[in-house]
């Protein structure tokens, strides 16, 4: 079966009914593109054909015959480090596949395009807010160590009768109830 791999003419000798994840990873030696569920369920396996994101364990080969599929071992994205710096990853078993899932978005999505985008893509280790955070910018998502306005971050100095908390020169109203 002829395609093109990650810019590259290749021809694989494969049955055309084997899924497109298995010729990637025993038929290409190409490891990056996991097995999560193998039901098209959990986005895992996502790589792109003809730039669209695609679950691969559900793709046949026939289907790919003369097309472009890229995979996260082709792609040339920046989306990991971001992912990395903003804790947006954990076991990195959807990593790929979230990563091949944001490359399909283009620059500079907002936060609901995100999500919509990610929607296939299943994280059973970090939620979605550093992934939100790292491919919608940071103010996208809060980050885990930054509180929403109007809660206490420390109870220092607190005379009695006081209702505000003081710490380092600044000044908040404690919530109460």
């Amino acid at each position: 079966m002829r395609f093109v791999l990650n810019g590259k003419r290749t021809d694989v000798p494969a049955p055309p009914l084997k899924r497109l994840l298995d010729v990637l990873r025993e038929d290409c030696g190409l490891a990056g593109t996991k097995e999560g569920c193998g039901e098209g369920e959990c986005g895992a396996c996502t790589v792109l054909l003809d730039g669209a994101p695609v679950n691969s364990c559900l793709v046949p080969l026939a289907h790919v015959r003369g097309r472009k599929v890229t995979t996260i071992e082709g792609l040339r994205s920046r989306v990991p480090e971001a992912l990395v710096r903003e804790g947006g990853t954990q076991c990195g078993i959807c990593t790929p596949g979230v990563v091949m899932a944001a490359a399909a978005l283009g620059p500079k999505p907002n936060p609901a395009r995100v999500r919509e985008a990610l929607a296939g893509n299943l994280c059973r280790c970090t939620g979605y807010t550093g992934i939100v955070r790292a491919l919608a910018g940071p103010r996208a998502a809060p980050h885990p160590r930054v509180r929403a306005a109007g809660t206490t971050i420390a109870r220092k100095r607190k005379a009695p009768g006081d209702s505000r908390t003081r710490r380092r020169g600044h000044t908040t109203t404690a919530r109460r109830g």
